[in-house]
């Protein structure tokens, strides 16, 4: 049974409802499929880094004016997010319907056939990079009744295109997936003994294949832990800082300045609004 998780925002900021499906066919490579569409009355949104790629289809086809990172421009249908080590903000439409696939890095190696390193730190025409197969998705998603209509079309317009595609690397998939386990908390001198891999050809596989180097994504693992304890509420600065593996508070305020472009107190404050949320809202 396909379980759609649903939540809607109602305030000053804006009117918006959000649903999202992890299909558990594409599991391993898709994390999972979400759509947001309402109002916004912010003039600039902000999203963070999660160590995934984000596919994009933009439903209504108005404007989306990309102010970070750099390769800023603007978006009107698809487009692809990368690898991300710092914000994306937006100047969003007053009004918008946008339906995405985030993809894991094995999903997005697959689907894109080439090296993620490519795309790490930019936002991309989604159809650069796939060709014209994807207004297929956008013309059936625009077509369709439903939210649970259009992740089925999603999920099988992408299966479709990942069935025969190239795999990761067993050797890179289990090294990320320690990675994974461990929280970002794993020594990559450990990572290389077991892979037998030196410290270049393991940071150049990573970078093909999962888009950054094993010491940058254990970052943004750990960083995404330390986000969601965060934007939880369940604990003190300090005690997140200790749970999700920095070795002091200094070390977690510099992670944060990083990839947020803020202090951890300070996102808490005066973020912007997201009408994606980075971690799931309903367990």
């Amino acid at each position: 049974m396909v379980r759609i998780v649903s939540s809607q925002h109602d305030s000053p900021r804006g009117r918006w409802t959000y649903s999202e499906w992890r299909p558990s066919e594409l599991a391993g490579l898709v994390e999972l499929i979400w759509e947001t569409r309402g109002t916004t009355t912010e003039p600039q949104d902000r999203h963070y880094p999660h160590g995934m790629f984000e596919l994009l289809v933009n439903l209504m086809g108005n404007r989306y004016r990309l102010l970070q990172p750099r390769g800023a421009g603007t978006f009107t249908t698809t487009w692809l997010v990368g690898q991300q080590l710092g914000p994306i903000v937006t100047a969003p439409p007053d009004r918008h319907h946008v339906l995405g696939i985030r993809l894991r890095p094995a999903g997005a190696y697959a689907l894109l056939a080439a090296p993620l390193g490519v795309v790490t730190g930019l936002v991309v025409e989604l159809e650069d990079l796939v060709g014209p197969t994807v207004r297929e998705l956008v013309e059936r998603c625009r077509d369709a009744p439903s939210v649970a209509a259009r992740f089925d079309l999603a999920a099988a317009w992408l299966a479709a295109r990942l069935t025969g595609a190239c795999p990761i690397d067993p050797t890179i998939a289990w090294a990320a997936a320690e990675i994974e386990a461990h929280e970002g908390s794993v020594a990559i001198a450990e990572l290389r003994k077991e892979t037998g891999l030196s410290k270049t050809r393991l940071a150049a596989a990573f970078r093909e294949q999962i888009g950054v180097t094993p010491k940058v994504y254990a970052r943004l693992v750990r960083f995404r832990l330390a986000l969601a304890m965060l934007e939880s509420g369940v604990a003190p600065l300090a005690d997140v800082a200790l749970a999700a593996g920095y070795y002091d508070q200094p070390h977690f305020n510099a992670e944060f300045r990083d990839f947020t472009g803020q202090s951890p107190r300070e996102l808490l404050v005066a973020r912007y609004p997201s009408g994606v949320p980075i971690v799931r809202t309903d367990e």
